[in-house]
């Protein structure tokens, strides 16, 4: 049997997939925000459905009466069970009408979720406070014992920047996952919250280690740089004779830019674009990316170093969708006649 697991983005969405993944393996993780973004992921994962049984849990996401009434007529001829677990009232007439639609609004969905398996599976102590946590800052029970540690946790997961998930879905999950395991070392008599605060450095530098200690933007950038390296075909594209790599929302350009090119001297150029539009160049001697940018973007600079705007660029949720955007506009622009 295989297993989807899509939830929400912020700490109850992992949290309830943190949930999942001790008590099942091999599932498939995907996140998503709520709106267009659900429709894209559902979308993700009818493409990987076969033959073969498989179940689509839900979690920490309201769906429409639409979305509702859409993915159950999608797996109407599949062998593929869906249901979701929530806790936003908003969904209450989603609930009324679809048997696979759990709603609780008095616990978060990772109390949800715990509660849902460790009745089938058998209770777990540690998991069980996990759960606890979570709920105590998701619904705000300022009274709680473990409200404190979950704010503590709340932004460890919201200020988790480091891994764009939609360069790598899989990659950010890990992370997510390791800083909720490491955060819950903190989770005992003393309610460590205030020392689980100052130790957060530690436990990112300690997910991007790969032997020998650096400072974290340095560690990032190696951890980032192997990532693209093991898939650079799919990153790979092309302006006249020169190669180069597309991001997204990587953060960082300049490191992560020149890093990869010193690593992977077979590629000329390095460009990141951003939801917000913005495209940034780098080189590394071999390009004069300014003129570039000055063609595809109007845009300019330095040499090495430069951006613009690309103004028609239309935020996505998957990496192809973003990609085959700046295709065209190198195709576009590289055909015109000067």
């Amino acid at each position: 049997m295989k297993f989807y697991h899509l939830s929400h983005t912020d700490l109850d969405g992992y949290g309830a997939q943190v949930i999942t993944n001790f008590y099942f393996k091999n599932i498939k993780f995907l996140n998503s925000n709520y709106g267009r973004e659900i429709d894209e992921k559902f979308s993700q994962i009818v493409s990987l459905l076969d033959d073969e049984p498989s179940v689509i849990l839900i979690t920490d996401l309201n769906l429409t009466m639409a979305q509702c009434e859409e993915f159950q007529n999608t797996l109407s001829d599949k062998n593929a069970k869906i249901f979701l677990l929530d806790h936003h009232q908003s969904g209450a007439e989603c609930a009324s009408a679809y048997s696979w639609y759990f709603l609780d609004s008095s616990r978060c969905a990772t109390k949800i979720t715990y509660d849902f398996f460790s009745s089938m599976f058998g209770d777990d102590k540690e998991l069980k406070n996990f759960s606890d946590v979570v709920n105590a800052v998701d619904i705000w029970l300022k009274e709680d014992k473990n409200f404190e540690m979950g704010k503590v946790c709340l932004g460890l997961i919201a200020n988790a920047k480091e891994i764009n998930k939609v360069l790598s879905e899989s990659a950010n999950t890990l992370y997510m996952f390791h800083l909720l395991k490491e955060a819950q070392k903190f989770f005992n008599d003393k309610n460590d919250y205030i020392g689980l605060d100052m130790q957060i450095h530690a436990i990112k530098k300690m997910f991007f280690a790969s032997g020998k200690d650096d400072t974290l933007s340095n560690l990032i950038s190696s951890y980032v740089v192997r990532l693209l390296s093991e898939n650079k075909e799919k990153f790979r594209i092309d302006y006249k004779d020169y190669k180069g790599v597309l991001t997204y929302n990587i953060g960082n350009t300049s490191v992560i830019g020149n890093d990869f090119l010193t690593a992977n001297p077979e590629f000329d150029f390095f460009i990141d674009i951003t939801n917000k539009k913005t495209m940034s160049f780098r080189a590394n001697g071999k390009i004069d990316v300014s003129a570039m940018a000055k063609h595809l973007v109007g845009g300019g600079g330095h040499v090495s170093a430069s951006g613009g705007l690309f103004a028609n660029f239309k935020d996505g949720f998957s990496y192809e969708a973003i990609k085959a955007q700046v295709v065209e506009l190198i195709n576009k622009k590289t055909q015109e006649v000067i």
